[in-house]
């Protein structure tokens, strides 16, 4: 059985990049303060247009559990999951955090994903950003606010490889770099005892 590495950080400031095979990632523990995380994260309740979709999982209709938003650059629609969603204007609050994050990216971003994770009871499932609309080695910026949830990564293929355990905290930033997409898989765990909210965004390129 691989063992299950969880990687740690030093103080709030720092960043931390995770090279391994066919992986690159930078995180930023504490990339947006308390306050800002805070902020945030009531302003993300009100001010984003929340939906429940029906997804395609493993050949069959199903109710996701967790509320998205899809907001971008118009005509930059995005399907995943058998589900095709056409994207909101961005608001103040988005462009807010997207601006801050390009700072530290390779990539601009012309799009975002928002996911509310209203308690622990409420995961996500082994998948990857491989999609056609986002082109060959694709950046993701993944931005946490609310709840500590624990982020896993598999390598698709090589079982040998240890399986990688992130905690990603209020206020963090992880970059997905170079052909990450294409060789590891990601998760988000149920945490039962977890009963706090998480919203999550992960900005992206349509091409």
């Amino acid at each position: 059985m691989n063992k299950q590495l969880t990687i740690g950080y030093g103080s709030p400031e720092d960043s931390r990049y995770i090279d391994a095979e066919d992986l690159k990632i930078l995180y930023y523990e504490n990339y947006f303060n308390v306050d800002e995380s805070e902020s945030y994260l009531a302003k993300l309740r009100k001010d984003i247009q929340w939906k429940s979709e029906t997804a395609t999982v493993w050949g069959k209709k199903v109710v996701m559990k967790r509320k998205i938003g899809w907001y971008g650059d118009e005509g930059k629609s995005y399907t995943y999951s058998g589900l095709t969603v056409h994207p909101n204007k961005w608001n103040d609050t988005l462009i807010s955090i997207k601006e801050k994050i390009e700072k530290v990216s390779p990539s601009r971003f012309n799009s975002v994903l928002l996911n509310d994770y209203s308690s622990g009871e409420v995961g996500m499932g082994w998948h990857s950003d491989n999609e056609k609309e986002l082109g060959r080695n694709p950046v993701i910026g993944s931005v946490s606010f609310g709840a500590e949830r624990d982020f896993f990564l598999k390598h698709k293929t090589n079982k040998d490889l240890d399986k990688i355990t992130i905690p990603l905290k209020s206020g963090s930033l992880l970059l997905m770099l170079g052909n990450t997409q294409h060789h590891w898989d990601h998760s988000i765990p149920k945490r039962m005892k977890v009963k706090d909210q998480r919203i999550n965004l992960t900005f992206r390129k349509i091409l």
